[in-house]
């Protein structure tokens, strides 16, 4: 385990270091304040600079598949940067659409620089993740441009995701399904990306590649029907997570929507206006007594098994093949 702590940390260690050298293409005077935000946002100019960054799990999964593929995982490193760049471009633009003040426990970009400028630093980061992803020059040309639409792709999902999201928050009529595409773009589309950026990057053969995009579309989907768990019945004190959050917030999570299909004394309150935090542990009861909290779970368990199938499926090979099961495990297995 020790050879394998060693490999995550050289990897993710590397690729830190690529995505500053990116993001100091802008090195010069007048644009040292939107270097300043993206350095910010990122983590790089901080007391708490881990905390700030986050976990980087998306561009060590690219490195991961990549080597897992039989590849030299340093050749991802581009493609790794990028989408971890094109992730944190979508969370400062999230941040404004959401009118969430902080992040990781810090003001947000738009919070300490106003919207106008935070979006000009979104933008920015967006187009430093496609021109970093060029810079793959060590895999044929084919599989280049290959690796540029799938990237395209992702945004596009990304953004679709979004839109269907913040959408949910004016209706009342959100059927399962819908949520399903709404996690499809916002969540399980870049963790496929990152899966298949590395598989291309790793010159993966073409039944691996649907193998590890399949993979990483499941572990997506699974994390987030057990993080709508958490979002509910999690411990706080163990997850840092606020259970307040989803049902006080109206948020049209897994569990809610399936406790409002079922025509209950739950989606009787529902429709009578917002939750007050001090009806919740009334709240939580009338929702757990619709099923839905066994129902959210026994998906994210089958969407856990699919996964697991999945990755076996792909065949991944020698340490890091290792790692991205225990990662897989890690990222599955959640504090209730």
């Amino acid at each position: 385990m020790t050879q394998n702590l060693e490999l995550s940390q050289l990897m993710l260690a590397k690729v830190e270091n690529y995505m500053q050298d990116v993001v100091r293409r802008l090195d010069n005077p007048q644009y040292t304040g939107l270097q300043q935000m993206l350095a910010y946002h990122m983590g790089w100019h901080s007391d708490n600079a881990a905390d700030a960054r986050g976990k980087r799990i998306r561009p060590l999964v690219v490195l991961l598949v990549c080597a897992a593929s039989g590849g030299d995982w340093e050749v991802a490193l581009p493609a790794a940067a990028a989408v971890e760049l094109l992730h944190n471009f979508s969370l400062i633009h999230d941040d404004i659409e959401d009118n969430s003040s902080t992040r990781r426990g810090r003001p947000t970009v738009w919070a300490r620089w106003g919207i106008p400028q935070a979006l000009n630093a979104g933008d920015t980061q967006f187009t430093l993740a496609h021109l970093s992803l060029l810079e793959m020059q060590r895999v044929s040309p084919s599989a280049l441009v290959d690796a540029a639409r799938l990237l395209q792709e992702t945004c596009l999902a990304l953004t679709q995701g979004q839109y269907l999201d913040i959408s949910f928050e004016t209706r009342d009529d959100v059927s399962i399904s819908e949520y399903w595409a709404m996690i499809k773009g916002k969540t399980a589309s870049l963790l496929a990306g990152c899966c298949g950026l590395g598989a291309i990057a790793g010159g993966a053969n073409p039944q691996q590649y649907l193998s590890y995009v399949r993979f990483g579309e499941k572990v997506g989907f699974a994390f987030q029907a057990l993080d709508d768990i958490l979002g509910i019945w999690g411990d706080a004190a163990l997850t840092g997570k606020s259970t307040e959050s989803d049902l006080v917030s109206g948020k049209k999570s897994l569990p809610i929507l399936y406790g409002l299909s079922k025509k209950s004394e739950f989606s009787q309150r529902w429709t009578q206006g917002p939750i007050k935090v001090d009806e919740l542990p009334e709240i939580i009861r009338l929702l757990e007594s619709t099923g839905a909290r066994e129902y959210t779970k026994a998906a994210a368990d089958e969407l856990t098994e699919e996964a697991i199938q999945a990755l076996e499926q792909a065949s991944p090979r020698g340490e890091a093949g290792l790692i991205l099961r225990k990662l897989a495990g890690n990222l599955l297995n959640r504090t209730f």
